[in-house]
């Protein structure tokens, strides 16, 4: 109990900030903007009521003066228009892709609303990351920003990553000032947390150099709070509020504009992003809340207090299942099967809360929710089928014993049971070793369940192991995948990644676990 509260009081330790992430006092520059939540997606063509636009506007108007948006589709074309009502300007959006019919709907419809709201809308943004994504030829953006600049009286920009900025430096005559994204946990060399403000100044440094007489708008900068980790660049609350809160006291130090990306959480993206395309958002997306509300200390495990209390509880079941199993059926017990047994429950009650948490962030769609549903409850169990067994002396479920021949099943049913949390565990997690190497970019890392999980198992086998018997094949070949996966993951990831450095120590205890198998 001491170990698991221990363990909870320093992961919820919160972070004190000079600058809090959301200040009233203080409001922002501009924050980008999209009105999809829950099921509404823009790749689904999902349209967006007034309503919805202007219940938003009203919490937004509060903590700042613009909005950016990317589009002028499903429902966008009333932004402006509702945004004046609520104070806010716009950065309209014009979202450009290889498709020119949508290309010219986009266009007449943002030309337009130039026309009509010139008090509101402060600038034009022809195009969001065309290059980047290899949408358009740099000669075709550049005709088309400067036909829109002839026919509207706001200022016209074009929107990409820092770095294709310069690489097509013929785009500076046609905009009337530069808009850059500097995304650090998206750089090619991922920048860890600590370090993102200040590489957002240097390279906003080195875009004003390199385009003088024009002003830089940092059109998107941010962190998410969610997610799997690129090298040292860590997603979390207090990365995120961290973040925030250093480039915005930057910005008012340096004097220069900034756009934060972005103001919800848009959910639609993890089906293409994972769970850190999901989670750029100051405001969650089901209930448009703040998630660092002035005044509070940000903490990367808010709800710690729940979490903690459920890991104890689980931690005293463990125990009493080891206990009951002995009063039901009394053996000479040494000391390391109750090391074994205060293992399994001490690392399910600290991780239980960390997975768990996980779990709803990292899963979308009904298939993502019983994939990582199902790990979570085979993990919860497995702790404590193993403290019966521990007690009873009886070695961990062959593959054989469950879906072989007749003749070499087991008849037992509580075997049978612990078998099955077995091969929910090794399927799953082969099938997450397997994405890693294959498509790792959006996977995100089950450290935590996977862990709970092999523990007990890998004390079963080292203190309950069958003195006798051949190694089956299907472990072996089991043994290879995960090792193979732990391998890769150590060089493709890099040693600055404690979540896939975790992961991997997770297969190799699976791994060794399966490899001392016998049937």
């Amino acid at each position: 109990m001491g170990a698991i509260a221990a363990a909870w009081w320093w992961l919820a330790t919160p972070i004190n900030l000079a600058r809090a992430p959301i200040d009233p006092s203080a409001k922002l520059q501009c924050i980008s903007y999209s009105p999809f939540r829950n099921t509404q997606t823009s790749s689904t063509a999902t349209p967006v009521s007034r309503e919805q636009i202007a219940e938003d506007f009203v919490g937004l108007a509060k903590i700042t003066d613009c909005v950016r948006t990317y589009a002028d589709d499903l429902g966008l074309d009333q932004v402006p228009e509702l945004a004046a009502k609520a104070g806010l300007k716009v950065i309209q959006g014009i979202w450009l892709s290889k498709d020119r019919q949508k290309n010219a709907t986009q266009i007449s419809t943002a030309i337009r609303l130039a026309q009509q709201y010139p008090d509101t809308i402060a600038a034009l943004v022809v195009g969001n990351e065309v290059l980047l994504h290899r949408e358009m030829t740099v000669s075709d953006l550049a005709a088309l920003i400067r036909s829109v600049k002839a026919q509207v009286p706001v200022p016209v920009t074009y929107s990409d990553v820092w770095e294709y900025w310069l690489r097509y430096r013929e785009l500076y005559d046609t905009v009337d000032f530069i808009t850059i994204h500097i995304l650090p946990y998206w750089e090619n060399v991922p920048i860890p947390a600590k370090a993102a403000a200040a590489h957002v100044d240097a390279v906003r440094k080195q875009v004003a150099a390199a385009f003088p007489g024009k002003e830089i708008l940092i059109g998107e900068t941010g962190w998410p709070s969610e997610g799997r980790m690129r090298e040292s660049a860590l997603p979390s609350r207090t990365n995120q509020a961290r973040v925030i809160s250093e480039v915005l006291e930057l910005a008012r130090r340096e004097h220069f504009r900034v756009n934060l990306f972005e103001a919800y959480d848009e959910l639609w993206k993890h089906e293409f992003e994972g769970a850190v395309g999901a989670s750029w958002g100051l405001f969650d997306s089901a209930g448009r809340t703040l998630k660092y509300p002035p005044g509070i200390p940000v903490s990367n495990y808010p709800l710690w207090k729940l979490q903690m209390s459920g890991g104890m509880a689980l931690a005293i079941v463990i125990f009493g299942v080891a206990g009951l199993t002995l009063r039901r059926k009394p053996r000479q017990t040494g000391l390391a099967s109750w090391l074994a047994v205060g293992l399994s429950a001490t690392t399910a009650g600290i991780l239980l809360g960390v997975a768990a948490q996980k779990m709803f962030y990292e899963s979308y769609g009904v298939v993502n929710w019983l994939q990582w549903g199902t790990l979570l409850a085979a993990a919860t169990a497995s702790p404590l089928f193993a403290a019966n067994a521990l007690m009873a002396g009886r070695a961990p479920p062959t593959f054989l014993e469950l879906m072989g021949p007749k003749e070499y099943q087991t008849p037992s049913p509580l075997t049978l049971m612990h078998g099955l949390v077995w091969i929910v565990i090794i399927v799953i997690g082969t099938d997450t070793a397997l994405g890693f190497v294959f498509d790792p970019r959006e996977k995100d890392f089950p450290y935590a369940s996977l862990t709970m999980a092999a523990i007990p198992f890998l004390a079963m086998t080292l203190l309950n192991r069958p003195r006798k018997g051949i190694r089956p094949m299907a472990e072996s070949i089991f043994v290879g995948v995960f090792l193979l996966a732990a391998i890769y993951m150590g060089f493709s990831e890099g040693s600055d990644n404690w979540q896939s450095l975790w992961t991997s120590g997770a297969y190799v205890l699976l791994a060794m676990t399966l490899w001392r198998a016998r049937a």
